[in-house]
């Protein structure tokens, strides 16, 4: 099988990761925080050591800051609904991800206000759009780093200049950004940056970080045990373990720490290179391919490792069904991101969507587009 699904969770999963995951469910998992025997204890350092590599990789000083969820749409819950309250008004844009749009929607019935930005027709989105749409009751701005649609770039350091300027809290969801393009907490004003542990950072699923800021405060949406002051009735106040109630998944953070770590040594600009070479290639094929219509940025530096697609009178759902038969994993359909599709045109269609990695090649590039000419011949 041709892995071609990574914007989705990436595939295959680092060695180091397998390793230190398996050293931990058979030599000493017990449960971190919890209890002070010797396999508590290590449990506790090596998921602290995680949580200091993922700070290093972001460029946070403070280990403390990082909290470890199951999943980016954990930790953007967890920004979005710690944050707001009724009478607020939230900027953000069409080429977010339902795990925002959802949670926007879901406390529009607790009194929050959303504006919706749209991006063009390649998904671009203009910030001086966004500054336009500050109302006083504006408390907060949600943006996307990249689409997962399309895999284009959003100028989150533009929009993190505006916000800093209104004093407004800014969300950043790094998604489809984190492993392959540079996300440093420092640089992108940002109160809060909501990632995966299991796409481009390589590991495993059921994990995510969120960045919580200095001085940005959250209210919990759950309680409950932290091994820590256990007798007071009360959640505790000091991170991580404010938000962190319940016994971590341990072996897989310990994992994504060794996935990272990977990634830090490959480096973010040797990643993006190698990706978007592949990209350059694919789309290079199938822009000449008469059948075929390529939506998202023509510019390889407007966006990620991703080629949004469809063949002409053909449903995409169909084509992702035959390229599988080609031994080609893709994704098509409308990726959890309907307002998206809207943007690009695609609606009513959905589309097929590539996403390429680390360990996939160029050979394989030529490979997926040799079966997507021979699906056009097919059609004629």
């Amino acid at each position: 099988m041709i892995y071609l699904d990574n914007a989705a969770t990436s595939f295959p999963k680092p060695a180091e990761c397998v390793r230190a995951m398996e050293d931990c469910i058979v030599h000493y998992c017990g449960n971190p925080g919890r209890s002070g025997h010797a396999m508590s204890m290590k449990t506790g350092a090596k998921v602290y050591e995680a949580r200091k590599t993922a700070a290093g990789f972001l460029g946070a000083a403070d280990p403390s800051r990082i909290i470890f969820t199951l999943n980016a749409t954990d930790s953007l819950n967890l920004a979005i609904k710690g944050s707001l309250k009724p009478g607020d008004h939230v900027i953000t844009t069409s080429m977010e991800h339902n795990s925002v749009l959802r949670p926007l929607k879901a406390m529009e019935k607790q009194g929050v206000g959303t504006t919706v930005i749209y991006g063009d027709r390649q998904g671009r989105v203009d910030p001086q759009t966004i500054e336009s749409a500050i109302r006083p009751e504006t408390a907060m701005i949600i943006c996307t780093h990249a689409s997962n649609v399309t895999g284009t770039i959003l100028p989150v350091e533009e929009i993190g200049k505006i916000a800093k300027k209104h004093q407004l809290r800014y969300l950043i969801d790094a998604s489809q950004s984190a492993g392959a393009l540079e996300v440093n907490v420092n640089q992108l004003d940002a109160d809060l940056v909501a990632m995966p542990g299991h796409k481009g950072l390589l590991g495993p699923l059921g994990t995510g970080l969120l960045y919580v800021a200095s001085g940005c405060y959250l209210n919990t949406i759950k309680e409950g045990g932290t091994g820590t002051v256990s007798r007071d009735l009360r959640q505790p106040e000091e991170l991580p373990e404010r938000y962190e109630s319940g016994t971590l998944n341990a072996p897989a953070i310990i994992g994504l720490g060794a996935s990272i770590g990977k990634v830090s040594r490959l480096g973010w600009q040797r990643i993006r290179n190698h990706e978007m070479a592949l990209i350059g290639r694919l789309e290079e094929k199938l822009r000449n391919m008469e059948e075929v219509i390529v939506y998202g940025p023509e510019f390889l530096e407007e966006k990620m490792g991703i080629t949004a697609f469809n063949i002409v009178n053909m449903d995409c759902e169909e084509v992702g069904e035959e390229l599988n038969r080609y031994g080609i994993a893709v994704r098509a359909g409308f990726h959890c991101a309907g307002l998206a599709h809207k943007t690009i045109g695609t609606a009513d269609t959905g589309c097929v969507r590539i996403s390429v990695g680390p360990g996939n090649t160029m050979r394989e590039m030529d490979a997926a587009a040799e079966a997507i000419r021979r699906i056009c011949r097919s059609r004629t």
